[in-house]
């Protein structure tokens, strides 16, 4: 995964909340009918798209993951921004199980777009999460990042910790 600052152009944040509020559209929420699309932006400039799927009496799965697990059966194992888009007037986040898999595939830095389904260019404002500290303004377009979205995030490096006394040998538990 690249440390690379990338910093969105105004054409790649334009497709991305594009293609949020269109992924939106093809989610599958019949019994609460709350629809959630995301849209991930990979290096070689594709969207890659997923929506939410709810399912009576078995686990569900976000807009966020369902994008991530279609890029990475494309392929893709980084990307340089996301968006998501819900029905509501306020950007939503990932949800916590959501942040740890983008985690996996987004450097910390990355830009996230949290869009309200009222989006407007020309008159919706961007506001940053520390913009919201009185609460989540409607119509406004949320930017934050990785990082600040899973500030300590579980990764490769906390296998690799070091361990109190007599716990260093884990061997005997591997498969």
């Amino acid at each position: 995964m690249s440390t690379t600052k990338h910093i969105l152009t105004a054409e790649q944040r334009a497709q991305l909340i594009e293609g949020a509020l269109e992924a939106r559209k093809t989610a599958y929420s019949p019994r609460v009918g709350f629809r959630v699309g995301a849209a991930l932006l990979a290096p070689d400039g594709t969207l890659v798209f997923g929506a939410n799927v709810t399912c009576k009496g078995v686990g569900n799965s976000c807009a966020e993951r369902t994008a991530v697990y279609k890029g990475a059966t494309a392929g893709y194992r980084s990307y340089l921004g996301l968006a998501v888009s819900s029905d509501t007037r306020v950007g939503i986040s990932p949800c916590g199980f959501c942040r740890q898999v983008l985690s996996d595939f987004c450097p910390p830095h990355m830009t996230i777009l949290l869009v309200p389904a009222s989006y407007d260019p020309s008159t919706s404002k961007t506001v940053t999460v520390a913009e919201c500290a009185e609460g989540k303004p409607l119509d406004a377009l949320i930017e934050t990042t990785m990082g600040e979205m899973l500030p300590l995030a579980y990764g490769d490096n906390d296998y690799l910790a070091p361990r109190p006394e007599g716990l260093e040998d884990t061997t005997q538990f591997r498969a």
